[in-house]
Order: structure tokens, then sequence, then C-alpha cells
């Protein structure tokens, strides 16, 4: 994901609110965004199977 797209969903999911799905590039597995970590350009998600997990921002892509 590039810097720009990582800012505007970090943006959606700590000041809207919002939970976004995610799509991990190596396994392809999906995610929901619950945070950001600004700092090391992570993102948090809950996967479909409850689990939490932090991907960095070259590792996933928004999932439509």
């Amino acid at each position: 994901m590039i810097s720009k797209h990582y800012e505007q969903v970090c943006y959606r999911t700590e000041q809207r609110e919002e939970s976004l799905p995610l799509r991990h590039m190596r396994d392809g597995r999906l995610g929901y965004t619950l945070g950001c970590t600004p700092e090391g350009e992570t993102v948090q998600v809950r996967l479909v199977n409850g689990e939490l997990d932090s991907w960095s921002r070259d590792e996933c892509m928004e999932s439509f």
C-alpha cells in the first residue's frame, strides 16, 4: 500500500471509526482495520477468524 493510501486508511479507521477490509498480499488473508501505528507504518487488523494481527503497509492492500 502506498503511503497516501496508508494515511487514508488510518484516517478513516481512527477518525471516522470505520473498519476497512484489507488483504495480506503474501498469503491472501482478509482482515479488518482496528488501528494504525504511524511510527512503524503498521495496521492492526482483526482477521476473519477473530484473531488479531499487525501488518506493515507494504504487506497489505485495500480489499473491496
